[in-house]
């Protein structure tokens, strides 16, 4: 693995975005350099250009890695995904509020066991790598040493992370409520222990409404005002029988939103996951407070909880921040590349074509955008943090024979999102560091 510390430039296809393909045509928004140089330099980028040009530029100890025909990309950012489910992706046969009773609540019991958190923060971190994921927005449990077992975890390995201890007090097995004053306690200092410690950030995360009295919501509400600079996030309107118990707990509050809402949790940085079953009256509020939604499509597929409506969240006359999420462990799979190929066909179960510049601009750029970090990473560009990922085209034989067919980046990046996954990671960059290589199957 490569030290920060010595420049280092990664030749390929260098694949980024200009402006968001929602707001100008797809093959207007991407910015390709067919044989391209990334220089990186004390774990951010310091140049990309032809390399034709940039070769004879380059710091006289730079080490220089060829990719051949590989796609150079930003890193991938997963928006919504919970950490300690890992254990129980691909569980059968239920609904969103059965399946958390029946595989979830016990799976994160076991969390009480720092050993065990530890253990999965490992395991979870390997296949985000292996999955080109750089960056995500994470869910603990309601233990306090889950947190620190993961960002501890990803400070290890030089990730930009978010992360956060769930916060239940009611309507949850005994085991796994905390209080009001515990969960506020607990919050205030992991936000004290981890926020902005490197490049790890903490996430204010009472799980939903169901799970949090009003006090609760109203004392992570305080949490979230009083920490600038901190996140939000939860669940929001993922299933008909969960909006319909909302109701039933809250029935002096408008909305479900309107729920967070009089909490003081919509606002910047505020990400809901979900957001299946929202109206234009929820979309306008996230879009006036500069909230984010992460949408999910492949856990709303395996929970049977309907289709997000991508094209009506970003409608040019009032957008919403959104970004894609994997949420595994209902998700299934922490592949972006898999969760942009069911993406593409939720949208066109709804009617819209789902362009392949707009599915990895939600997976990038988008995703970076969507949590207030576009300044920093997302973009393949000088200043931007040195979170890349490598994608092969030839992964598979079937992926190499169709993508000799492609007449354009953007036919190939779309047999990529419909055809791979994690096996066309050659290699994950983060912070300017080699932290996966799939020849050598090395980790950092």
């Amino acid at each position: 693995m490569n030290s920060a510390s010595r420049p280092v430039a990664l030749r390929g296809r260098v694949v980024t975005f200009r402006a968001s393909p929602f707001v100008v045509a797809p093959s207007d928004s991407l910015l390709t350099e067919e044989d391209g140089l990334v220089l990186i330099v004390d774990g951010k980028i310091s140049a990309v250009g032809p390399a034709a040009v940039l070769t004879d530029t380059l710091p006289p100890d730079t080490k220089v890695i060829s990719y051949g025909d590989s796609l150079i990309s930003a890193g991938f950012i997963d928006t919504h995904v919970h950490y300690p489910q890992l254990p129980v992706i691909a569980s059968w046969g239920e609904q969103l509020l059965e399946w958390l009773e029946r595989y979830v609540f016990p799976a994160e019991a076991a969390f009480a066991d720092p050993e065990v958190a530890k253990d999965t923060a490992k395991r979870f971190m390997a296949e985000l790598l292996r999955s080109g994921t750089t960056t995500a927005a994470v869910y603990c449990t309601v233990h306090a040493r889950s947190v620190d077992a993961f960002l501890a975890e990803s400070e290890r390995v030089g990730t930009r992370m978010i992360a956060g201890k769930v916060l239940m007090d009611r309507n949850a097995p005994e085991n796994l409520r905390d209080t009001v004053r515990q969960g506020y306690d607990d919050s205030a200092a992991l936000i004290g222990r981890w926020h902005g410690k490197g490049r790890q950030l903490y996430a204010v995360t009472p799980r939903f409404a169901i799970t949090s009295t009003p006090e609760q919501l109203e004392a992570a509400g305080e949490l979230f005002r009083g920490h600038p600079g901190v996140f939000m996030q939860t669940h929001l309107a993922e299933n008909t029988e969960e909006i319909e118990t909302v109701r039933r707990l809250f029935p002096e509050r408008s909305s479900y939103l309107d729920v967070y809402d009089h909490a003081g949790l919509v606002g910047p940085r505020s990400v809901f996951g979900h957001a299946v079953h929202i109206g234009e009256t929820e979309f306008c509020r996230c879009h006036e407070s500069d909230a984010a939604l992460a949408h999910c499509p492949t856990s709303n597929l395996f929970l049977g909880s309907g289709a997000f409506r991508l094209f009506d969240a970003l409608d040019p006359r009032r957008p919403v921040r959104t970004g894609l999420g994997t949420d595994v462990g209902a998700g299934t799979s922490l592949s972006h590349l898999r969760t942009m190929g069911e993406a593409y066909k939720v949208a066109l179960m709804s009617g819209h074509r789902l362009h392949a510049a707009q599915a990895f601009w939600l997976a990038t750029a988008g995703a970076a955008h969507s949590l207030h970090l576009d300044d920093m990473i997302g973009t393949v560009a000088p200043g931007y943090e040195a979170d890349l990922c490598i994608l092969d085209p030839r992964a598979t034989p079937l992926l190499a024979w169709r993508t000799e067919r492609c007449e354009s980046v953007e036919e190939l990046l779309f047999v990529l999102m419909t055809l791979g996954d994690e096996r066309c990671v050659r290699a994950t960059w983060a912070n300017g560091r080699r932290v996966w290589d799939r020849d050598s199957a090395t980790f950092a």
